[in-house]
């Protein structure tokens, strides 16, 4: 792990990311870019009329001002950190960017139960997960010395989950940890028996030429049965696939990724399906 990428808003959460990501740089000599995107309104950059450039001015030299002040934090010290500032929102550009400096992982914040809609507004934050080829790690609480011992990895064992799989796979290797993997299995239309359950499991795993064992946890939602499965396993965080420009919603179906985003305790990491754009 080389380099890391961390959206700032200079919350209080974007500060509990920075810290993960120094964790992270310190373990491994990565070097952290981090990203403000400036709130400017569109019709500011682009009227004419009713806007005068000083006010422009004024706004982006403020917001590097506050940038500049979030980076001397101390915790920050004896740590490389890259500013990067963006003076309009396109969350695109946070892949773009990551592909630029060829980077390894994106690490963010959220404000859990309130949705991942604090830090990048509305749906800003699935936008990020969705359009990002790395992984992002959603991080919603202060954690000083970041570690990830036992990782749980959830899915519905489809093939086409096999490069979020391999990339799981990797990423459990990178950080030393150990592997969970779990199908959840639930009441109604997408119940599978157990038999089922193991041969889908096993052509998945046969494909992927895999050892790895499956557990498969019976729950009510798809929702509890990853968390309630992964606090019972002592998860130090929970990987999830997402689907490219469908995001969290295709195996998770609706909002349920995002909702094991906002009600995990522990951080989730998102691995993208395939190499759709």
């Amino acid at each position: 792990m080389k380099k890391i990428i961390v959206p700032v808003d200079f919350s209080e959460q974007s500060e509990y990311a920075m810290k993960v990501a120094v964790s992270l740089s310190k373990k491994y000599g990565a070097e952290i870019f981090a990203l403000h995107m400036l709130e400017l309104n569109q019709a500011m950059i682009t009227s004419s009329e009713g806007y005068h450039p000083e006010q422009m001015v004024f706004l982006i030299k403020l917001a590097e001002k506050r940038f500049d002040d979030f980076l001397q934090k101390p915790f920050l010290k004896d740590v490389k950190v890259t500013p990067i500032i963006k003076h309009y929102k396109v969350f695109s550009e946070v892949n773009e960017i990551a592909k630029k400096h060829e980077a390894d992982l994106v690490v963010m914040g959220s404000h859990g139960a309130d949705g991942l809609s604090e830090i990048f507004i509305g749906s800003n934050a699935e936008k990020v997960v969705r359009t990002s080829d790395i992984p992002v790690i959603v991080v919603k609480e202060e954690m000083t010395d970041f570690k990830i011992d036992r990782f749980v990895f959830a899915c519905d064992f489809e093939l086409e989950n096999l490069s979020a799989f391999a990339r799981a796979k990797q990423f459990a290797k990178l950080f030393n940890a150990e592997l969970n993997l779990v199908y959840v299995n639930t009441p109604g239309d997408s119940f599978l028996s157990s038999a089922d359950a193991y041969k889908r499991i096993n052509k998945f795993l046969h494909e992927a030429k895999s050892t790895d064992e499956v557990s498969i946890h019976n729950d009510y939602t798809v929702e509890s049965g990853v968390i309630n499965y992964s606090e019972n396993n002592g998860a130090d965080a929970i990987g999830i696939p997402t689907h490219g420009r469908r995001g969290l919603a295709h195996f998770f179906m609706g909002s349920i990724g995002e909702d094991i985003a906002n009600h995990s305790k522990v951080p989730v990491i998102t691995f993208k399906i395939g190499d759709e754009q």
